[in-house]
């Protein structure tokens, strides 16, 4: 995996909260999956063990398809817990419950895999998962060459009664602390079961699995779960910035699925929510009916710039930094000023964590790039400039998220818009002011109406006679 790594070195600089040495980057797993973070839907988030269906993955699989969800990158389809019987068969194996899944797993995943997406399932370390179902203690050899005969491409593995810090099964909330133990089990099972399966460690955070986590699995969840609402957003966020440096290609932290959706977070909570996992290079897993997602919601999370930074090669996570002037991270609260390096320039992130906000930055403050005049454009609006510095006038809870280049030209000093948020620029920096397509948007094809120019940093491109689109 030397030849993966040694992309890193192209930016490897470090912000100050995450510093970590390089060589506890070193090794990760060589299964050949997880290069960037994975993107897909489980059913857990939608609707507990009611959402882990056959009927319910189909449903999920085809909406990926009709409503774009594939095409901008989405193909894992991942049941949760609650998909088995209660007790194992008399050989040993897993049983699929057949009220749930009366085709078996192997059609499912067959119907699946005829779409171009990927299929995954929920096991557990110790006796039983979290809901009470069998867990793969002691069975992990046996449950890897079923999952590869089912033909499952993902397994998320979950923590519940493993042993205790008292030597009893899981009754309490404080496992020993050496959960590395049987999620090694479990990767050595699943590498030798004969097909390569994303493996997705689910131990909550506990024993400092960032520190391990890449050797064992291809992603690991850093935190608790994400549930609540705002709260647990702002949690998981500032509890990953310090250790934003241990994801890399092939590994990386999963602050856990996504709340989107499901009606717990306003429109600029969810642009922050999505916007932070996606530039720390979370795995963005949806939690919600995406059958029924808003068409406001179901924009913010096909958002190409947005994903284009999640899934840039480099993999490297962005965590806080500081500029002159400003007040430190405080732990445990959301910080206003987020940067990371990107294999074609830098993404610089804003957020008003409380209450409405104007917040700037010179870019000879962001690690990464220094003194001189930048191009940026800002991924949730479109809106392009450039300059020495950038600002954004933010409502309480939103965020602006901007990708940075070398080159541009100061010259003036005019406002663009995003949804609920005015993104002015600094002195120093440029925007056309036109009403013209932001990029990404339709800009010509038979029959439209809208407008037929770009914004600066865009150019109207033919697709087909029907569609051209600002690129």
């Amino acid at each position: 995996m030397r030849s993966t790594l040694s992309v890193l070195a192209v930016a490897d600089f470090v912000y100050g909260l995450s510093s970590v040495r390089r060589n506890n980057l070193e090794p990760r797993l060589a299964n050949g999956l997880g290069n960037t973070p994975a993107l897909g839907w489980n059913s857990w988030n939608q609707g507990g063990c009611n959402a882990a269906t056959a009927a319910v993955a189909l449903n999920t699989a085809n909406a990926f398809i009709s409503l774009g969800l594939k095409d901008a990158g989405y193909i894992y389809v991942n049941i949760d817990d609650c998909w088995s019987n209660k007790n194992r068969d008399g050989s040993g194996n897993l049983v699929p419950d057949p009220n749930k899944f009366p085709q078996g797993m192997k059609s499912l995943t067959d119907q699946i895999h005829s779409m171009g997406l990927k299929f995954g399932l929920y096991g557990d370390g110790g006796t039983m998962t979290c809901g009470g179902y069998p867990g793969s203690q002691g069975h992990e050899t046996q449950d890897a060459k079923l999952l590869a005969s089912w033909g499952v491409d993902y397994w998320k593995y979950d923590n519940c009664y493993t042993p205790c810090n008292s030597g009893q099964q899981q009754t309490c909330s404080n496992p020993a602390g050496n959960s590395q133990t049987w999620y090694i089990t479990m990767r050595d099972a699943l590498s030798n079961s004969g097909r390569p399966i994303f493996y997705s460690l689910c131990n909550w955070g506990r024993d400092s699995v960032w520190t391990w986590g890449a050797s064992v699995g291809n992603s690991w969840r850093m935190s608790v779960d994400n549930w609540g609402g705002w709260a647990d957003v702002v949690r998981i966020a500032s509890s990953a910035a310090p250790i934003a440096s241990y994801s890399a290609p092939y590994g990386f932290n999963d602050l856990d699925m996504m709340i989107i959706g499901n009606g717990k977070l306003t429109a600029a909570e969810e642009r922050t929510h999505f916007g932070i996992w996606a530039i720390s290079k979370s795995p963005i897993i949806m939690g919600t009916d995406v059958t029924k997602l808003s068409t406001e919601t179901l924009n913010l999370i096909k958002n190409k710039g947005i994903l284009a930074i999640n899934q840039d090669f480099l993999g490297k996570a962005a965590t806080t930094f500081r500029p002159s002037g400003a007040a430190s991270p405080v732990s445990g609260q959301l910080y206003s000023y987020w940067a990371g390096a990107l294999s074609d320039g830098v993404v610089v992130a804003l957020v008003a964590p409380n209450g409405a906000q104007t917040l700037s930055v010179n870019f000879s403050d962001v690690p990464g790039l220094g003194s001189g005049t930048f191009s940026w454009t800002e991924l949730y609006s479109g809106h392009t400039g450039s300059g020495v510095s950038v600002s954004a006038s933010l409502g309480a809870h939103d965020i602006a998220i901007f990708k940075v280049v070398h080159g541009g030209s100061q010259t003036s000093v005019p406002t663009t818009t995003v949804p609920t948020t005015t993104v002015p620029t600094t002195p120093g920096s440029t925007s056309t002011g036109k009403p013209c397509g932001a990029i990404w948007t339709q800009c010509g094809g038979q029959g439209w109406t809208g407008a037929t120019c770009c914004q600066l940093g865009s150019t109207c491109k033919f697709s087909n006679d029907w569609y051209s689109q600002c690129l």
